[in-house]
């Protein structure tokens, strides 16, 4: 009898955080689609270090082309799907600076 309840519950934790991974996967593609398209390149681009900010609507993170050897930084808005390269942009240091985390 305890077990239906107990099957139940990890088959629903299973489904929560399966759907999670999932769409992390998806935005992770949607990130480094807009690199390749913003840096012109069709290399591999590695991802590295990344911080959900604003709630989720934003992601912080570094970046890596298989060509180059050192990652650069990036601001991505999720809601509006827009990336930004530029460190010392208003929407990357009021999204990702030091002062934004604390």
């Amino acid at each position: 009898m305890i077990i239906v309840p107990v099957i139940g519950t990890i088959a629903l934790a299973a489904l929560i955080f399966g759907g999670q991974a999932i769409s992390d996967d998806s935005v992770d593609g949607e990130i480094q689609q807009a690199l390749a398209t913003s840096l012109d390149t069709s290399s591999a681009i590695e991802l590295q270090n990344l911080q959900e900010v604003q709630y989720g609507y934003g992601i912080c993170g570094a970046y890596k082309t298989a060509d180059d050897d050192g990652y650069a930084s990036f601001f991505y808005d999720t809601s509006r799907k827009r990336l930004t390269l530029d460190v010392n942009s208003r929407e990357y240091t009021s999204n990702c600076g030091l002062s934004a985390i604390c």
